[in-house]
């Protein structure tokens, strides 16, 4: 069952996301020892004039095996000394692209 939601989180963001892309992220929550954090990300395009936000964080978790936090709707990432931002998206990047580097990111 795992392995099932696994690749379907995977097949949405291989849908969704291109090279390239940059990838924002919102860190939600830290713990009091600074080790462990909620952070949500979010892609955003412009279709038709509009700006189109989509929600990556609950795919994300699922595809690279992190928790999903339901309380913050947001990836629990557990790390300090680095930005754990780019860390997560670093691995998405080589897990659609085989490159950590063919994704941008920016915090909101």
């Amino acid at each position: 069952m795992k392995s099932k939601i696994k690749d379907e989180a995977l097949n949405n963001l291989k849908s969704w996301i291109k090279e390239d892309d940059t990838i924002y992220y919102i860190v939600k929550n830290v713990s009091s020892s600074g080790m462990y954090r909620h952070i949500d990300f979010y892609k955003f395009d412009v279709e038709n004039g509009k700006i189109r936000k989509s929600w990556l964080s609950y795919n994300i978790a699922y595809a690279l095996g992190y928790p999903f936090k339901e309380k913050t709707n947001s990836v629990g990432v557990s790390g300090c000394g680095m930005n754990m931002a780019f860390h997560v998206i670093s691995q998405v990047a080589e897990a659609l692209f085989g490159d950590y580097k063919k994704l941008k990111y920016e915090g909101l």
